[in-house]
């Protein structure tokens, strides 16, 4: 007996050649509860997948956060996901800061190491390179802070993978259009 089919994924229903492409969202929303679960709720209803999730309050006389989503699909689907954040009630305006080329993205991570010898001495000259500072240090692990682009990150926690990578804590992306005028 055949298992039953799953839905498809929108990721699968565009074109065999279709790019995938990563794309940052900048969703300015009521400051209120249930938003955030209702913004989730449009991603997951339609199979739609959250890279990376960031809120805050931005005004807080206006009662206005924003949310910055890092999210991945072909560019109808990018375009679906943006028109329907658009009709969702507490949404006040979509951007997409990736179209804008304008916009400046960054993300902290602290990243826990642990290594004695030849390892200690060579996590500490990679985060020398990557320009992490040492937030927390033992006789046998160091914990790393490193703010960056997420593809440095990325390679950051590669290179500390064989040296004796422990865990890792993101915050995932921050970003914001550049120039003097809001989004």
């Amino acid at each position: 007996m055949n298992a039953p089919a799953s839905p498809p994924s929108p990721y699968s229903a565009a074109a065999p050649n279709a790019k995938v492409e990563s794309h940052t969202l900048s969703v300015l929303v009521d400051n209120e509860p249930g938003v955030l679960a209702r913004v989730v709720g449009l991603f997951s209803g339609r199979g739609y997948n959250i890279e990376s999730l960031t809120v805050a309050e931005v005004a807080h006389a206006e009662h206005l956060s924003r949310i910055t989503i890092l999210t991945s699909g072909a560019p109808e689907t990018i375009d679906q996901i943006h028109h329907q954040l658009e009709r969702l009630v507490p949404v006040h305006q979509v951007t997409d800061l990736t179209m804008s080329m304008r916009s400046l993205e960054r993300e902290l991570a602290m990243v826990k190491v642990k290594g004695r010898g030849e390892h200690r001495t060579f996590a500490l000259q990679l985060a020398e390179a990557f320009r992490a500072r040492i937030v927390d240090a033992t006789t046998e692990s160091f914990i790393f802070e490193l703010t960056g682009k997420p593809h440095k990150i990325d390679e950051f926690i590669d290179l500390m993978r064989p040296i004796g990578l422990v865990e890792v804590s993101r915050t995932g992306v921050a970003a914001i259009s550049r120039g003097p005028d809001p989004i």
